[in-house]
């Protein structure tokens, strides 16, 4: 019974690393929003750094909160995890190749008189 509380605890992790896990988040969103609103930088700049910020940030949440690590005992997590990205990407890329692919075959075109 020990040794099964023991695995237990040591699969879902410790206080520390939820607390470093909660600072980490905490500085990377400060960052996030210090980056947005106060950084004179170009555009793109300050965009990639928010994206770079926010992958950071997943990937915190990814070891911290939700253990995903890549030991043999934990793989089956991160195919299911991959798997799920795949079929996000799948769904939101179709969808939005589907959406243009409709805006450019259902528009108007500007040759053509309405007769209006």
């Amino acid at each position: 019974m020990e040794a099964d509380r023991a695995d237990h605890a040591a699969d879902h992790g410790d206080r520390n690393s939820y607390i470093a896990g909660f600072a980490l988040s905490v500085v990377l969103t400060v960052a996030a929003f210090w980056a947005a609103m106060r950084l004179a930088a170009p555009r793109v700049e300050v965009i990639a750094l928010v994206l770079l910020l926010a992958v950071a940030q997943v990937l915190v949440h990814l070891a911290c909160f939700l253990h995903m690590s890549p030991r043999r005992e934990n793989r089956w997590n991160l195919v299911s995890l991959a798997f799920t990205a795949l079929i996000l990407a799948l769904i939101v890329g179709g969808s939005v190749w589907i959406m243009a692919n409709m805006v450019a075959t259902l528009s108007p075109s500007p040759s053509i008189d309405m007769g209006m």
